[in-house]
């Protein structure tokens, strides 16, 4: 099974997961009387939708090289990150305006039902699954390298960690009676604030690689340092990093002894790009400029 196949499966297995904790938690929701309940599976909704963003695009970011993408199309797995996140953020949004509503409903002396037990036991089923599928799908997403699946499984986590606020919420509001009915709509804002900073956390680093940042000053050492360890580089500068999808491209200058045939020059330079791939991974993509001794000054 290749990389895309992989990335599709163990997303197809979220997506199911998804559908089901989706239905089960808005009825549950609705038939328990709980906002939270209701706000949890929305978000649930959100990650079906996230799913849908994952196979859709891996198979874009697979196809590799073509004249009009010279590097690839690593970027395209980056951007469905950002849409991961961006969609993320109207959910919060969503939840934080139904939360508010709710709680000044309550405050101006609306009578509001407490939760039913059919929305507690919805939020100990979702943070069970939730859990699993967070691990499943982040172990998987660090075997392949693929930051989208690892957004996708931390939306995942941000779901059970969702349904531990709903069930705080509705227990409160359950077994301390209706004096702490509030607790539920409180728990949904304080929900949509959860939601919304994973959104966030996630969004940065897609938009960082979407620009081109270079990457952090520790990893282009580590880059240096791996050319410089194969005998007969004296050194290696003008780097240029950045990050393409799953993989990473570099391009520098590679100082050698102004005295070895072209041909041994060609060998060192090979041996350095296969040392960086071993480092850095397969999919690095690596340009160096050879430069004599005498030019590098």
């Amino acid at each position: 099974m290749d990389r895309t196949a992989k990335v599709t499966f163990v997303t197809l297995v979220g997506s199911i997961v998804n559908i089901i904790l989706t239905v089960f938690k808005i009825i549950a929701g609705v038939l328990g009387r709980s906002t939270a309940m209701i706000a949890d599976g929305i978000h649930s909704l959100s990650d079906l939708l996230s799913d849908i963003v994952v196979i859709v695009f891996v198979k874009i970011s697979a196809k590799g090289r073509d004249k009009d993408h010279d590097y690839g199309h690593g970027k395209f797995e980056t951007f469905a990150t950002l849409i991961i996140s961006l969609m993320l953020i109207v959910v919060a949004a969503n939840l934080m305006s139904g939360g508010i509503s709710k709680i000044r409903l309550i405050l101006s002396g609306v009578e509001v039902s407490s939760p039913g037990m059919i929305a507690l036991w919805a939020a100990v089923a979702s943070i069970v699954l939730k859990e699993i599928l967070y691990h499943y799908t982040i172990i998987q997403g660090k075997a392949l390298n693929s930051p989208m699946m690892i957004a996708n499984a931390w939306h995942h986590r941000s779901d059970a960690f969702s349904s531990i606020g709903s069930l705080l919420g509705i227990a409160g509001a359950i077994f301390l009676g209706e004096k702490f009915v509030i607790l539920d709509p409180i728990t949904g804002c304080i929900i949509s604030i959860f939601i919304l900073v994973m959104a966030v956390k996630m969004s940065v680093p897609a938009i960082k690689e979407l620009l081109d940042v270079s990457l952090p000053d520790e990893i282009e050492q580590q880059i240096e340092t791996t050319a410089k360890s194969i005998p007969g580089v004296i050194d290696l500068h003008e780097l240029k990093t950045r990050r393409e999808g799953p993989g990473i491209i570099m391009e520098g200058h590679l100082v050698l002894n102004s005295h070895i045939s072209l041909k041994a020059a060609h060998d060192i330079s090979k041996k350095v790009e296969g040392a960086l791939r071993k480092r850095f991974g397969s999919e690095t993509q690596i340009s160096l400029h050879l430069e004599p001794e005498d030019d590098s000054e």
